[in-house]
């Protein structure tokens, strides 16, 4: 559908602009039929489109989490991501994929890390223009998110982060700066939380930066409920109040108005970009109802991207590859039978399919014998009983139970976790409503089961009508469901196996909890998770694996972190493995080190206090649908791995430099680190780290020259420099390299860090090939923050090029001179 804008404004009254300003439900835009508006229908996340329902939704695909796209660290395959985001969103109906996050992981214990890309802003910003590239290329529009601060989870609404000038130019604001430059996107969504005093919302020193100074015009929508008052925000620039209905426009801009706190111009200009934004997302061909696409392939790329993001980070006597000819191997570990597909909040998604590592060997290895043991369980919330679950439903009602009461709608329940936060039914109060979850319950083992149920909301358990849990009486505040959720309250039965029992909770919605949180602010139905599992001795589960070990030919031991550790609404404690998972590792290790690898799954980094005593470590981050089978394609050498590390690996926590700075503090958050997140500050510092930022091993060996060449001496501003690098694959393996270009401007009177990543790119190569390969570096390069003259500054002096395979890792290297000091603004 197309309209004319300008034609549109003359025809709508004052009130009608104003209504344009705010959504209408969830995820639509106000649609006026009467001048041809339609309405545009967003979507989350930012690994998958969701669609429009967090209950019940239609399946979809689940791409790699943020860091695990960045680690391919290959632009074009991202473009190819892009667009399977974008074709999803049309399938689902939707014009506006909520998507990318470009924050910066300045700590490894940020709750959205798996989210974001990298600690480096020209990294994140280059690889996150090639996924919005890709997504706009099918018509659909990306909001890139969160401009800017939303670094943490903690108090993220109120929190103030206090930033120095420089640092905020060149760490947090740079990757949105890219994008601006490359790829300017239709949207950009604001952060939640306030820089350096004002909430970004309302603050136009930062909107003004992307209007003004960039020259980049996007729709500027709030982060859903991230709108805080009716005159800052509007007069800000901040076009578009997410969800709706309203809670700060409509009829409290009329007042503003009267008073004169707001001008007709000031609305005027605010409809405009929002009506010039609908034209723009409504000619996407989105389907007209929600819809699935799991086409073949899709799978093949989102097979491609998993292996592509795996990261050997070590591989002592070539252990790896595998034979696929292996007689007995032994699987052990949490995540074998169960893939960390992606992170929780606004990540999670329900996927099309999952691929665990337990089948994907299984089908790599049809000959072999396989034994599989748990060893140590690495669940926060016990986990979902939806295999052993059957005939389950959920009935809701306006009443709660004992009370006389009318069946509203029946809906079937495909597992014993939900969120409510989206629906409804006719004839439903979504502001206070029950419901009563049923099913069969048919365990597979006999003896002692633990029971245990998160709410957001009440909630209490009953097993064959005998009470289990009760999470309603007395609730204690957990991290689940965005921060407002209980903690787990655990209840245990002995049990029979094959014998079926009738499992029942009662749930009331949101609104019936007596918690009182801090955090995002609900959204309506509220959420529960019920797990179960059988009560086994830690002790034993450990020695069942490492007999395991001691008895097979080949181990590949595969646990981590998942939804409920790295998520929306919280941050992580503390960067460990989840507690009796080390001491699993180590106890393997002591047994079969010779023949054991290690796959860890999380979305940032986690500690190895093991690592010396393994031979093999691999990454493989939350991989998607296609998980299991990523992982298996690289450790039986179908894929040669090629992953590299987008983030500096710390051996402890202690060890990164926002340690001391990583919380919200009455109110406000030091980002006393400065310029100097993740590499820049242990190489400044002289930290050493367990992997450094870029580095990622392969079954091939590559060879390159020292000798780089220049397509011109002297630096100019207006012709990038072109540096051409020679590289050989001398290896017996095809793969492939990634050739990294930092920058050293050891001769500035300004503290600078060591050296910059300013450019990159992945060569793949044939066994004996040999190519010359381009590097650009842009103006970006030579340029710093100058906080006295409130500009960019081009340094007078040598620098120089530093090639390498990794941040520690320099294997050739350049001089080039800038000719004299200038300063400059904009892209």
């Amino acid at each position: 559908m197309t309209f004319d804008v300008d034609d549109v404004l003359a025809r709508l009254t004052e009130d009608e602009k104003v209504a344009l300003l705010s959504g209408t439900d969830f995820w639509h835009t106000l649609a006026l039929p009467e001048v041809g508006v339609p309405s545009i229908r967003t979507t989350d996340g930012p690994n998958g489109v969701r669609g429009t329902k967090f209950f019940a939704g239609v399946p979809a695909a689940c791409v790699p989490c943020g860091t695990a796209l960045a680690a391919t660290w290959d632009p074009e395959l991202l473009h190819r991501a892009g667009t399977l985001l974008g074709q999803e969103c049309l399938a689902k109906g939707a014009h506006c994929w909520l998507g990318p996050t470009v924050n910066m992981q300045r700590s490894p214990l940020g709750g959205r890390g798996f989210e974001s890309f990298s600690e480096d802003p020209h990294l994140a910003g280059v690889l996150a223009a090639a996924v919005i590239r890709g997504c706009e290329h099918t018509g659909v529009q990306s909001a890139v998110k969160h401009f800017v601060g939303n670094d943490q989870e903690h108090e993220r609404r109120a929190v103030d982060v206090l930033v120095p000038p420089r640092a905020l130019r060149e760490i947090y604001l740079r990757p949105f700066q890219i994008i601006a430059r490359d790829a300017h996107p239709g949207a950009l969504m604001t952060s939640y939380n306030k820089v350096n005093g004002t909430h970004v919302v309302e603050n136009p020193a930062l909107l003004d930066i992307v209007r003004q100074e960039w020259q980049w015009n996007p729709l500027i929508m709030s982060d859903w409920l991230g709108t805080y008052t009716t005159v800052g925000s509007i007069n800000a620039g901040m076009d578009l109040e997410m969800p709706g209905p309203t809670r700060y426009r409509g009829k409290y801009v009329d007042s503003a108005m009267q008073a004169r706190l707001i001008k007709s111009s000031t609305i005027e200009a605010r409809a405009r970009k929002v009506l010039e934004f609908v034209a723009r997302a409504s000619r996407a061909p989105v389907s007209p109802v929600e819809t699935g696409r799991d086409f073949p392939d899709d799978r093949a790329l989102n097979r491609t991207l998993g292996a592509s993001s795996v990261v050997l980070l070590k591989n002592e006597d070539h252990l790896l590859p595998l034979s696929p000819s292996l007689p007995r191997i032994a699987l052990i570990g949490s995540h074998v039978k169960t893939p960390a597909v992606s992170g929780g909040g606004s990540a999670a998604l329900e996927p099309y399919y999952t691929v665990s590592l337990y089948d994907a060997v299984v089908r790599a290895l049809p000959e072999a014998e396989i034994r599989y043991e748990i060893g140590a369980y690495a669940h926060q919330m016990l986990p979902v009983v939806n295999r052993l679950l059957s005939n389950a439903v959920m009935h809701f009602y306006n009443e709660p139970v004992g009370r006389d009461r009318s069946l509203i709608a029946t809906e079937p329940m495909a597992k014993s976790a939900f969120q409510l936060m989206d629906y409804n039914a006719p004839g439903l109060h979504r502001e206070l409503f029950y419901a009563t979850f049923l099913g069969d319950f048919t365990p597979d083992v006999s003896g002692v089961w633990e029971f245990g149920l998160t709410v957001f909301g009440t909630g209490t358990l009953y097993l064959d009508d005998e009470m289990v849990i009760d999470n309603t009486t007395q609730q204690t505040k957990g991290t689940a469901f965005f921060g407002k959720g209980t903690i787990q309250e655990v209840g245990c039965r002995r049990l029979t196996a094959g014998q079926t029992y009738k499992i029942r909770v009662e749930y009331g919605s949101a609104n019936t909890s007596p918690l009182k949180t801090i955090g995002v602010v609900h959204f309506g139905g509220g959420a529960a998770h019920l797990g179960a599992c059988p009560q086994i001795d830690a002790t034993e589960m450990r020695h069942q694996a490492v007999q395991a070990a001691s008895e097979a030919d080949a181990v590949i031991l595969c646990t981590g972190l998942n939804h409920e550790w790295e998520s929306e609404g919280f941050d992580r404690s503390h960067m460990d493995l989840p507690p009796g998972v080390d001491t699993l590792i180590t106890s393997v290790l002591q047994a079969a080190a010779d023949k054991t690898v290690i796959v860890n799954q999380s979305g940032t980094p986690v500690t190895m206090p093991w690592v010396d005593q393994a031979k093999s470590v691999v990454q493989a981050w939350y991989g998607g649908n296609e998980t299991g089978q990523a992982i298996a394609d690289v450790l039986f050498g179908a894929v040669t791995p090629s992953g590299k590390l987008p983030l500096s690996w710390p051996r402890d926590v202690r060890h990164n430099p926002a340690y001391l700075n990583s919380t919200s503090v009455g109110g406000r958050i030091l980002y006393g680190e400065d310029v100097y997140v993740g590499y820049r500050y242990y190489e400044r510092k002289g930290q050493e780290v367990l992997f450094p930022f870029g580095h990622g091993l392969s079954y091939t060996s590559f060879s390159v020259s020292p000798d780089v060449d220049l397509s011109h001496e002297t630096f100019s501003p207006d012709i990038p420099l072109t540096v051409t690098v020679r590289i050989r694959n001398s290896g017996r393996t095809a793969g492939a390299e990634v050739l990294q270009a930092y920058i050293a401007a050891s001769h500035s009177p300004t503290p600078r860090p060591v050296k910059e990543l300013h450019g990159f790119t992945k060569v793949f190569l044939q066994p004996g090939e040999e190519q010359r390969v381009p590097l650009c570096i842009d103006r970006y390069a030579t340029s710093f923050w100058d906080e006295i003259e409130g500009m960019w500054k081009r340094e007078e002096g040598v620098y120089e090029i530093l090639i390498g395979t990794s941040s520690q890792d320099i294997v050739a290297r350049r001089s080039f001179r800038v000719p004299r000091t200038a300063y400059w603004l904009g892209l």
